[in-house]
């Protein structure tokens, strides 16, 4: 067996895409990835099925694997063949002990490389607002450890000569040596009124920020048990947060919301949490597939065979579209044999689906949902007409029995099944079991169902009870039944069945409750 390789890769401050193409490019095709508390939870999403993850991180009270163990580590993995992602907070080089690293797989022969990430020494402070040069205040930068004891930040650090520098001062790792560190500026000229700041968990959904002053932000810091990960920045740029603080403005800000939509389907209601300052965490609790039962797959291709004899074709979802696409490939029939079917779309996002592929709907229902789209084409309908329903195995029986009841001749065909996703993420219910998310998102009563299910099968005895307390937000009517039925509550519903209205009524609960 040949040695590995081992990648040092910076993961950066803590917002999972503020990582490199490069890093990510690395982690992705890593067999194991080791890890610490500063790199972002949200990456080990993109490891490979199969890949191996170990925890490494240190917490300020103690250290779940010593460096030498880590070091030590890093060499037995390669040793065995195996392709390792060492994923560090920040930068690998600015106070990460990189070198003690590829020293140590240097001296076994063992491949390595260096991958830079973006340092929470300017990232942090620039989320908080705070850019760390300024051509009106400060032309340099200094980056301190702050995290030794007093004598050995005494040896290591030249007080005098830090204090009469022009520039910006800042301190890593410092938060508990906060008023030693405000006392020995002072000590060695620093004015008392020298703007200060702390930005805790700086570009995470958990960011704090304090601003004082040399002479009073040790009480400041007390008095609000201000903890680690802290960067403190020291100089007059920190005076241009008043007017430059975007991240902490945005209306989503401070919020870690468990998006449950199936993985293929959960990007873009992730991205605009994501836009809008909250933190995403993709939850899948429903996988979308289609149908593999003989039976099934024969009664879809017998439908679709008498495509020449249908009236109407009505789509209920996004999926609908797709999936029906799919069947019409796998069995050769060409879309034109619908030719005398009319199109009905449920709604806006159903209709686009259909237009990419060239196919134009009749008018959209106000209401999103089955009964809207019989009450706006109700004029339109006429007894005898076959419609096909190219529908999900769980689809509302609404529509065929109203088509029915109205003389048409309805043929349902379930071109996807929906079915328990079967992933599992410890972070999730760590977090959920520290109250650490924030808002959850329901698309659909399925996604209601397969939640509480899925949190059972993780061990949680009482699911409703677990997640009773965090804010949750329906898309619609009928997922806010389902939720009812379920034993939970609902704290806003989007008045249109959508993402962009679900995304409303979340800015809209959370600036109600900000006030």
């Amino acid at each position: 067996m040949g040695k590995g390789i081992v990648y040092l890769v910076g993961a950066g401050p803590g917002d999972a895409k503020l990582i490199t193409l490069r890093g990510l490019e690395y982690l992705k095709k890593s067999d194991v990835v080791v890890y610490d508390r500063l790199a972002s939870p949200r990456l080990l999403a993109h490891m490979k099925p199969g890949a191996e993850k170990v925890y490494v991180g240190k917490l300020p009270d103690r250290h779940t694997m010593k460096q030498e163990e880590i070091n030590q580590l890093l060499v037995d993995l390669a040793l065995q063949g195996k392709v390792v992602t060492r994923l560090k907070g920040g930068d690998p080089t600015i106070f990460g002990r990189v070198g003690e690293e590829a020293g140590l797989l240097k001296e076994n022969g063992i491949g390595f490389e260096i991958v830079p990430g973006i340092t929470s020494a300017i990232a942090v402070p620039a989320y908080a607002g705070i850019p760390v040069t300024h051509r009106d205040f400060a032309s340099s930068l200094s980056i301190i450890t702050g995290h030794e004891s007093p004598d050995k930040l005494d040896r290591s650090i030249y007080w005098d000569k830090v204090t009469n520098a022009t520039g910006t001062l800042i301190f890593l790792m410092g938060v508990a040596k906060i008023g030693y560190i405000a006392d020995q500026l002072m000590k060695y000229g620093k004015p008392g009124t020298t703007p200060v700041a702390l930005v805790r968990w700086g570009t995470r959904v958990e960011q704090q920020t304090i601003v004082g002053t040399l002479a009073t932000i040790e009480q400041m810091v007390r008095e609000a048990n201000f903890q680690p990960p802290a960067v403190i920045v020291v100089g007059d740029v920190v005076l241009q947060r008043e007017q430059l603080q975007w991240y902490e403005s945005k209306p989503l800000f401070g919020t870690r919301v468990l998006v449950t939509r199936a993985r293929a389907q959960a990007s873009e209601l992730a991205d605009l949490v994501d836009e809008l300052g909250g933190e995403p965490c993709e939850y899948p609790v429903i996988d979308i597939r289609e149908p593999e039962e003989a039976a099934a797959v024969a009664t879809l291709r017998a439908a679709l065979e008498e495509a020449e004899h249908y009236g109407w074709l009505m789509f209920t979802s996004v999926n609908g579209v797709d999936y029906f696409y799919r069947w019409l490939r796998r069995f050769g029939i060409d879309i034109r044999r619908f030719h005398k079917a009319r199109i009905a779309a449920v709604g806006p996002r159903t209709a686009e689906a259909l237009e990419n592929r060239g196919l134009t709907a009749e008018l959209l229902p106000a209401k999103f949902q089955a009964e809207g789209l019989l009450e706006q084409l109700a004029g339109e309908l006429q007894a005898g007409e076959r419609v096909l329903l190219p529908r999900g195995d769980l689809a509302r029986e609404v529509l065929p029995r109203e088509l029915a009841a109205k003389g048409l001749l309805p043929t349902e065909i379930d071109v996807y099944e929906t079915v328990l996703a079967d992933t599992q993420d410890d972070q999730v219910l760590e977090w959920i079991d520290e109250k650490q998310i924030h808002m959850i998102t329901f698309t659909s009563s399925s996604t209601v169902t397969n939640l509480l299910e899925k949190l059972r099968r993780s061990g949680i005895s009482d699911p409703v009870q677990a997640i009773l307390d965090i804010p949750a937000i329906s898309i619609g009517p009928l997922t806010s039944a389902k939720m009812r039925e379920a034993g939970l509550r609902v704290a806003a519903e989007a008045e249109q069945a959508t993402i962009s209205s679900l995304i409303d009524a979340m800015i809209k609960y959370r600036s109600a409750e900000r006030e």
